[in-house]
């Protein structure tokens, strides 16, 4: 009997140790949920409201309501059509061109493991992606200036005529392309190496061993495991590239004319130029859709991955 009670009051001391660990879990947790909810959670409730409102902060009257009109003017607006057709173009190109020179860059360093300098090389490669937006577009602005550019300065040397990259209709778009490039081709590269850091060597070496030749080695051994965290950095990317504002508004300024500019810049203009509040908020709601849906189809390619390897 007495060893009955013992297992009972074990149990009920186990069960209430188990509880105050996990109030404390929560006690600890909370600060950082409270945060998250007054920065992310509360602010996108209230953009998601706002944008059903015809709010202009600079006019006397209050917020009206209007339903769906903001949204539907935002279909019909032709300006912002193309500003939305360009950006995924803009994302598309520029995230082909990240990703197959981060790959290029980041099997060099993987496979040169006794690489003289790799410190060194791999320090001054990441440079570019600690570098501020702001101050990237800035240093590209002056050397790509038709004045007094380093750019323009080699090509006078060579004695070819100077080009003003960022005032010429044909040449504007790509050069913003070339310099996001510049920018985050390294973080490409990083999420290269940390997917091909992921590959059993084990398998690397049963791979050799076995005389493979190198595509059936990237398709059977090294892809299965790089995949994931390669694809996370193409997710990360695109999100990021899609609300890219920081260099068009710097270099650009969405010139000449509309050619360079983007949604997020166009976004920019209402919300502070126009400061037509609600219909910000309807297009900002948009670029959170995307958002979402490009993370949709993230999990869903993974998820069907992992679902066909489980059945073979």
């Amino acid at each position: 009997m007495s060893e009955k009670v013992e297992k009972f009051e074990s149990k009920i001391k186990s069960t209430s140790t188990a509880r105050a660990n996990k109030r404390m879990s929560w006690l600890l947790l909370a600060p950082v949920l409270i945060f998250f909810a007054m920065m992310n959670i509360l602010p996108t409730i209230w953009m998601l409201g706002l944008s059903f409102y015809n709010y202009t902060l600079t006019s006397a009257n209050g917020a009206t309501y209007a339903g769906l009109s903001n949204y539907f003017d935002f279909v019909k607006n032709e300006q912002l059509s193309q500003s939305v057709s360009r950006t995924f173009l803009f994302l598309i190109i520029a995230i082909i061109c990240q990703t197959f020179l981060g790959i290029l860059i980041g099997v060099l360093f993987w496979k040169n493991d006794k690489m003289p300098g790799k410190r060194l090389a791999l320090t001054l490669l990441f440079t570019p992606m600690v570098v501020t937006p702001i101050a990237t577009a800035l240093f590209w602005k002056l050397i790509l200036d038709p004045t007094f550019g380093v750019m323009n300065y080699f090509l006078t040397s060579l004695g070819l005529s100077k080009v003003d990259f960022l005032t010429s209709s044909s040449l504007a778009f790509p050069t913003l392309i070339v310099v996001d490039t510049w920018m985050w081709t390294p973080f490409m590269a990083l999420m290269t190496l940390a997917a091909l850091g992921s590959v059993p060597k084990a398998e690397l070496e049963a791979a050799s061993v076995d005389k493979l030749p190198i595509y059936r080695q990237v398709t059977t051994v090294i892809w299965p495991h790089a995949k994931f965290i390669l694809m996370l950095g193409i997710l990360l990317r695109s999100i990021d590239a899609f609300k890219t504002m920081d260099l068009t508004y710097i270099m650009t300024n969405g010139g000449p004319g509309d050619r360079t500019e983007l949604i997020a810049l166009s976004l920019y203009r209402f919300a502070f130029k126009s400061f037509k509040l609600g219909y910000a908020s309807a297009v900002s709601v948009f670029l959170l859709f995307i958002a979402i849906a490009l993370t949709a189809i993230y999990l869903h390619v993974l998820n069907a991955r992992k679902k066909a390897e489980a059945q073979a």
